[in-house]
């Protein structure tokens, strides 16, 4: 009896293991076909930030070239809230598959974390794919300002009680801002709106003395006479505007590190995260998305995921002394 039964055993497994071998390797056929013929739909590229401001027409630049790339739609979306934290979550939580990416900017990864308990780390939940653009903040006050210079500001600041828009408390601006009061030893008050692009709306419309603005959300204004910039927050000056000089050329020190990339959930497969990083390297070549960036105040990038992943190493001591001139403690 014990030996019928065991015979039966063997046979009723040696059956399923050979039954099911097939099966297991076609899915993983399967599997590698997909990797393989990424994308066959639709691809939603996810920002943290309301559309019209830097980041959302950086993601459409680059997503509208992907698209035509690629022959399938990509779409932008903003999950706006918590500086980031809801987008990057969404997309961390998404499925690791090519389809949903992560449009991100500087702070959201060097100083989101720091400032905010969040519910996950973003370097375990998000993997770097390529950075595609750079671009530095301007000190940007409105024309009608009692100031021409970086060395007037100073004096102006010291003397009077300023207030700054910002895209929100750890945003760029905010760091910028605070790390050049503290090296110049004087205060002013943050005034948080939804994005850099409003920051600008409120500059203009002198609800605010001044700003750090971005590059792309300031170039558009250079020729309205509505605004002054005072100096480039760079280690060089920009082409675009040769004249204007560095921050560091009146008060040495550097500057915060402004980009914008690409970035997938973690357990992405390699295969589509080098396809995805070799657009990024393209689009930033393209003649035709160069001088887009050229005209928007920002240099292109393009760089590989591990290139990406070394500088966000390199980058944290910036920004881990920009939160603590801001005086940002994690909430």
């Amino acid at each position: 009896m014990l030996f019928r039964r065991a015979m039966a055993m063997l046979r009723w497994t040696g059956v399923s293991i050979f039954t099911l071998a097939p099966l297991t390797f076609s899915a993983a056929a399967i599997a590698q076909a997909q990797v393989a013929d990424w994308p066959t739909r639709t691809v939603t590229t996810v920002t943290g930030f309301a559309p019209g401001g830097n980041s959302d027409v950086l993601a459409r630049l680059l997503t509208n070239r992907m698209a035509e790339q690629f022959k399938q739609p990509f779409v932008v979306e903003g999950r706006v809230g918590a500086s980031g934290a809801v987008a990057m979550r969404y997309v961390g939580q998404s499925e690791p598959d090519g389809y949903t990416l992560f449009f991100a900017a500087a702070p959201q990864i060097g100083v989101l974390p720091y400032i905010q308990k969040l519910s996950f780390e973003p370097l375990k939940i998000l993997t770097p794919v390529s950075v595609f653009a750079t671009g530095p903040f301007l000190l940007v006050v409105n024309a009608s300002a009692p100031v021409s210079t970086v060395a007037e500001f100073i004096q102006w600041a010291k003397t009077h009680k300023l207030n700054y828009a910002t895209g929100g408390a750890g945003s760029n601006a905010h760091l910028t801002a605070a790390v050049f009061f503290s090296r110049i030893g004087a205060e002013a008050l943050n005034i948080p709106f939804r994005g850099s692009g409003a920051s600008m709306v409120a500059l203009i419309s002198n609800q605010v003395d001044f700003t750090f603005g971005n590059a792309s959300d300031v170039m558009p204004y250079v020729d309205s006479g509505k605004v002054k910039i005072l100096g480039v927050a760079a280690d060089h000056r920009m082409k675009q505007l040769p004249d204007v000089p560095t921050i560091s050329e009146t008060v040495p020190g550097p500057p915060m590190p402004s980009w914008n990339g690409v970035m997938v959930p973690a357990k992405t497969p390699k295969p589509i995260v080098d396809k995805i990083a070799a657009q990024v390297i393209a689009a930033a070549k393209d003649p035709a998305i160069v001088e887009k960036l050229m005209l928007l105040g920002l240099e292109p990038n393009g760089t590989t995921p591990e290139e990406f992943a070394a500088q966000i190493q390199h980058e944290q001591p910036e920004f881990d002394a920009a939160i603590a001139a801001a005086g940002l403690k994690q909430q």
